[in-house]
């Protein structure tokens, strides 16, 4: 039987590449259910292309337009957060592959894995928002969890055939973004275009400039945490700007097991979806020639302060990485905007830790009202520095 495939944000970079890899093997996938935040235009074709169980457009406005293109065919729309929530739950869907960007995705892989889901798991921030809760609820409830992530979906693939071997510690690796190298005074001058401009993977706005602050690196030490029951100390960020060597692991004799392979997303999406098995495929192949080294340094996290955060967080647990997630979301948006510098992202991100009120053992429903306090103090501490240096 095909396995029946919900792409959460099927219109974003790893929802369209999840389709290629689909596209790619018809005889073992089929989409059951597609969904989109906003981009009603590209959903509506896709829908039309994949013929899918349902689809839902999250922003409530954009509900006839797509239930009007797809009248003709037996396509079930629905609209709004709540109705992603619902989907998930669906008998006919065996996997979801989580690709929202940011919190959004929380709510939508909870229920997932409450209905007995597997997650092919994209969306990092839900680990990190709500790491405890979401691993407990998939043990609970038999769920795997498998990452998609490239970093994870490597040290996952080193691991397989080493259940009783220990791990000494995880090896992360970074490619160090586009202003590897620059100083702080440098920083001061980034443009939103030149953050932009990722030297190896072709990735969404958000992700981008995270991985320009390296806080997408800080959240993926943190995700590691959760999924490989590693402490911090033992997970360990590489620089490594070739991209080719995704991550490692040593384990406790000394010995270490690296990952290889091209930048390309469509991989370890393919992992995710077909595991325990690997596919054949005609993407383009890896070749020492083409790479006579690689180069290997330690991130700088006096000048990249957010991965410095990212680590404090997970030490100091409760809901401050829920915080840490929040702030980013919004200074990200406001650095997009042109509201604030480049350089001043991390500075208000620690305010808004600083601020909002700490809670040592949060449950789902303190989280989401962290989520909304951090975000509502940030705008405020967005604005005020907007204003004060104009």
């Amino acid at each position: 039987m095909k396995r029946r495939i919900a792409i959460l944000g099927s219109t974003g970079s790893i929802g369209t590449k999840s389709l290629e890899v689909i596209d790619e093997n018809p005889d073992i996938f089929e989409v059951e259910v597609l969904t989109a935040n906003n981009n009603e235009g590209l959903l509506i074709k896709q829908a039309k292309k994949y013929q899918p169980n349902a689809v839902v457009i999250a922003n409530n406005r954009k509900y006839n337009a797509v239930k009007d293109a797809l009248k003709q065919h037996p396509v079930k729309v629905y609209a709004g957060s709540n109705s992603i929530n619902q989907v998930v739950q669906m008998d006919t869907i065996d996997m979801v592959l989580t690709a929202m960007v940011g919190y959004s995705g929380l709510m939508p892989t909870y229920y997932a894995i409450k209905s007995g889901k597997d997650i092919a798991l994209a969306n990092k921030e839900t680990l990190v928002v709500a790491g405890e809760i979401v691993t407990r609820l998939a043990k609970e409830n038999k769920v795997g969890i498998i990452p998609v992530d490239s970093e994870h979906s490597a040290v996952f693939q080193c691991l397989a055939g080493e259940l009783n071997n220990s791990l000494e510690k995880i090896i992360l690796t970074c490619s160090g973004g586009p202003f590897r190298g620059k100083t702080q005074e440098e920083l001061a001058d980034i443009t939103v275009d030149m953050a932009l401009e990722h030297p190896n993977w072709d990735m969404g706005k958000k992700i981008t400039i995270d991985s320009a602050t390296l806080i997408n690196k800080g959240f993926e030490v943190i995700e590691a945490h959760w999924l490989f029951g590693l402490p911090s100390s033992k997970i360990e960020v590489v620089v490594h700007p070739q991209s080719i060597i995704h991550s490692m692991v040593q384990f406790e004799d000394g010995s270490i097991k690296a990952q290889l392979g091209l930048p390309d997303m469509r991989l370890p999406i393919q992992y995710a979806l077909s595991y325990p098995h690997r596919l054949k495929n005609n993407f383009s192949r890896f070749s020492f020639h083409d790479y006579p080294y690689f180069s290997f340094e330690q991130p700088d996290i006096k000048i990249f302060r957010n991965l410095a955060l990212a680590y404090e967080a997970l030490e100091t647990g409760g809901n401050i990485p829920c915080i840490l997630n929040a702030a980013n979301e919004i200074v990200v948006k406001a650095f997009l905007e042109g509201k604030t510098a480049f350089s001043d992202m991390p500075a208000i991100i620690e305010k808004a830790i600083q601020k909002v009120s700490f809670i040592k053992d949060p449950g789902i429903e303190d989280l989401i009202q962290t989520n909304s306090e951090a975000r509502r103090i940030t705008e405020l501490l967005t604005e005020k520095k907007y204003h004060n240096n104009n």
